[in-house]
């Protein structure tokens, strides 16, 4: 019997019981080594990530899974009757070309493993880069991913970061709310601010230790200025900028505490003539 061919090949031998089993073992490692990589690496991140930080889970997932995918790329390619040893030496000239050809990405790759050692912020936390504010989403290898508070998500490389001075909002855990404040020069000073700091007194965001203080700032064209320095829990920051200011307005209306706006006085001098003013009345 002769055997069958199609577009030159040989089908009787492709269909061989050798080459069925190779690819129903292919199949096998295929369904199951894909799934099992993922499953695994989500439990290692998961555990990571309670017993250290999320950062460090989110980089042994990511190993752990890439390290998973690239060995059953290799074990598919070996039932497949590929040599891998030619394979390896390609893959390590092309390494050494890209290397050469991509200096960028070697130097945010250094730089990323710069700021997961250092640590300068986790992710979660709120930093600000030159002119950007948000939350970290992750430490990659290659760049930091943001969301801003408008819910934009900013992608900065990690070179870029290194070279930049960097503000991390939340760091620790109680921060510190300057709100300026000001009152009348004809007001007492020293009851304007002994109110505010009883305004903060019976906040219920604000700590009691550290204490709050009321700072002098200076004298403007048209107040006193002052700063009222608030300490609270880094997650009740944005509860208490937005809810303190109005507690304070109220009391001072309360107690008749005359918060200024700016006036503008027209002054007539001797070389000048006086203004022109006249109260006309309508009929109805």
């Amino acid at each position: 019997m002769e055997s069958a061919s199609f577009l030159g090949w040989n089908v009787t031998h492709l269909i061989s019981p050798e080459n069925l089993k190779a690819f129903i073992r292919i199949l096998v490692l295929i369904a199951v080594g894909i799934p099992l990589a993922a499953v695994l690496s989500r439990y290692l991140r998961e555990h990571v990530s309670k017993r250290y930080t999320r950062q460090k889970g989110m980089v042994a997932g990511k190993l752990l899974l890439y390290s998973g995918l690239i060995l059953l790329t290799a074990t598919v390619m070996y039932e497949l009757g590929f040599s891998l040893a030619p394979l390896l030496g390609a893959a390590g000239i092309v390494g050494i070309a890209l290397g050469f050809a991509s200096q960028t990405s070697v130097s945010n790759i250094i730089s990323g493993f710069f700021l997961i050692a250092e640590q300068p912020f986790v992710v979660g936390d709120v930093i600000i880069i030159g002119d950007t504010r948000g939350t970290v989403l992750s430490i990659d290898v290659l760049s930091v991913k943001l969301r801003t508070l408008r819910n934009e998500y900013v992608r900065i490389p990690n070179e870029s970061i290194i070279r930049t001075q960097l503000m991390n909002l939340t760091k620790f855990p109680i921060r510190r709310f300057d709100l300026p404040v000001s009152v009348a020069y004809k007001e007492d000073l020293a009851r304007a601010q002994k109110i505010l700091k009883e305004v903060a007194h019976e906040h219920p965001l604000v700590l009691a230790q550290p204490e709050s203080q009321v700072f002098f700032d200076q004298f403007g064209s048209s107040s006193i200025d002052l700063i009222l320095a608030l300490w609270t829990a880094r997650e009740d920051f944005l509860r208490l900028k937005h809810s303190i200011p109005l507690q304070i307005k109220e009391r001072f209306d309360r107690e008749g505490i005359e918060i200024p706006f700016p006036h503008l006085s027209i002054y007539a001098g001797s070389a000048s003539g006086p203004l022109p003013v006249a109260v006309q009345s309508q009929s109805k």
